[in-house]
């Protein structure tokens, strides 16, 4: 029996579903394939119960905040989710146990309730997804309290580093902002990437219909916020008619966001808002559908201090599908594509519509793009590749020198 056997852990999860998080589904699943319970809280996702069963993982799960916009908006989800999160750890503490507290982040908030149950003897590990200093700054550039909010973040970043057992980090950029920015030992984080599921693995039918008459489809799949760039796309566009003069092409953006609404009056704007096509949330089985439906794949991700370290999933879920990719020149990227994308200058809107007419005009180069891109993630990106480091986090935490007593249901303090 080896030692993650029967341990149960707990996983805080604010900005998403669970049944919508791809990493945190790809983790759960994981460890419950290597023997232990999970139970995750997390915010309602639509149409779901406040308790819900996702094969072996239990969800309890509850209603999202009102939205709000602004920075307002965010600091009163923030204080409702690490509330609502701290009522239902109680509850799971008390009817099943649990020894792990697992916390993804944003927020780094978490680390309160994780801090307040190492006092009672449970492990405590930190996953960061984001950058979260950096990705408020850019989101809320223009606010006056800036710095001050800044500094409050980075703050809770570097507890968060120094009260975990363990820390996971999404890639080495972020690794290394840990140690120099927290202070903590390099052997305290372990680099867990992001990688397609295995549907994503899978080559299915395209989906029908998505070209709207035209010859080319340019696809985006993902979160739509103020830091994803889709801004920059549009106005690309704009330049892949006027100046290269290839107007055969219909856009499809596959995900949903707070910067829709501000972006479609753009489209409006600049006269293409009748040349895209918004699809909202799709349930993640029917992603690799609408990839495969895609000419040109984009990333329009600006270069800035967030996105130059973050690693972008969607770019592996294009890989996966065999499409070539369109990208600004950031530091992470490289990372992820390698030779599998067309890369333009950073934040050059005119450079990245020269890309996409580079893919319009020629399929054999975009196919070979694709076939690098595909193997690139059969053979070292996917999941496969990436959950044995996972578990030797765990069980760095869970050794059977340093683990008490495994909770039993209803003991709160062992």
């Amino acid at each position: 029996m080896n030692c993650l056997t029967d341990q149960r852990v707990l996983m805080l999860l604010e900005n998403a579903a669970y049944s919508s998080d791809g990493r945190v589904r790809r983790e759960a699943n994981t460890l419950t394939a290597a023997g232990c319970h999970v139970t995750v809280i997390c915010r309602r996702g639509s149409g779901e119960k406040w308790r819900e069963e996702f094969g072996r993982v239990v969800a309890y799960q509850y209603p999202a905040p009102p939205a709000v916009d602004g920075f307002l908006g965010y600091a009163l989800e923030y204080a409702y989710a690490l509330a609502a999160t701290m009522l239902l750890s109680l509850w799971v503490a008390v009817w099943s146990g649990f020894d792990v507290v697992h916390a993804h982040n944003p927020p780094d908030l978490f680390v309160l309730i994780g801090g307040f149950y190492r006092l009672f003897g449970k492990r405590f590990i930190f996953d960061q997804h984001d950058l979260a200093p950096e990705m408020y700054r850019v989101r809320f550039s223009n606010n006056e309290s800036n710095s001050l909010v800044y500094r409050v973040l980075v703050f809770f970043e570097r507890l968060s580093c120094r009260w975990a057992n363990h820390v996971i980090a999404a890639n080495e950029s972020y690794k290394r902002v840990d140690v120099e920015r927290s202070g903590i030992s390099a052997e305290k984080i372990a680099v867990v990437r992001n990688g397609p599921e295995p549907c994503h693995l899978q080559i299915p039918e395209p989906e029908p219909g998505l070209n709207a008459g035209r010859r080319i489809v340019i696809g985006f799949v993902g979160e739509i916020g103020v830091q994803d760039g889709v801004d920059y796309l549009l106005r690309s566009l704009v330049h892949l008619s006027r100046e290269f003069h290839h107007d055969d092409w219909h856009c499809v953006l596959v995900g949903e966001g707070d910067a829709v609404p501000e972006l479609k009056r753009l489209a409006a704007e600049l006269g293409i808002a009748d040349r895209l096509q918004w699809t909202g949330w799709l349930d993640y089985r029917a992603v690799p559908r609408y990839i495969r439906a895609m000419d040109v794949c984009v990333s329009p991700d600006p270069s800035n201090d967030y996105s130059d370290r973050s690693t972008i999933i969607k770019l592996m879920e294009y890989m996966a599908q065999a499409k070539p990719m369109v990208v600004f020149d950031l530091p992470e990227h490289r990372v992820t594509a390698g030779e599998s994308a067309l890369y333009a200058r950073a934040n050059d809107e005119f450079d990245f519509a020269r890309q996409i007419a580079r893919l319009m005009d020629d399929a054999a180069l975009g196919d070979e793009l694709g076939r690098i891109g595909r193997m690139r993630v059969v053979n070292t990106l996917a999941w496969s590749h990436q959950e044995q480091r996972l578990l030797k986090a765990y069980e760095a935490i869970l050794a059977p020198h340093s683990l008490p007593q495994a909770t039993k249901r209803g003991e709160f303090v062992r």
